[in-house]
């Protein structure tokens, strides 16, 4: 169910839209930028925040399962599938951020450590 922040301005949407894209280019620091930044309105600050959540996730999944993965080579195979989800779902948030709406991803791919 999409969540109303009242009017959204294009500048909202743009930085909202950054959380989620600039994650294929530099990780989790993307959306931190993003929260920490420019988290002024509440739109952006939901969407920024779902997409550190995300990051976080991710970079604790490798850590965890990279490790594990030294003392079983099958593993590998769960940070590996939990990026393709991730992405799926990066992707999904995004579009939604562009047409100013907000979708909740949910709670097994984002962990909801931020507000």
């Amino acid at each position: 169910m999409p969540e109303h922040f009242g009017p959204v301005t294009d500048d909202d949407k743009t930085w909202s839209l950054m959380a989620y894209v600039g994650q294929f280019l530099v990780g989790a620091i993307a959306p931190a930028v993003v929260y920490l930044g420019k988290a002024r309105s509440p739109f952006v600050r939901r969407h920024a925040a779902q997409g550190l959540n995300m990051g976080i996730a991710a970079i604790a999944v490798w850590i965890v399962f990279g490790a594990l993965s030294l003392a079983v080579e099958f593993f590998i195979w769960v940070p590996l599938l939990f990026t393709a989800v991730v992405m799926f779902f990066l992707v999904y948030a995004g579009r939604a951020a562009n047409r100013g709406e907000f979708r909740r991803v949910p709670s097994a791919v984002a962990w909801p450590l931020l507000k």
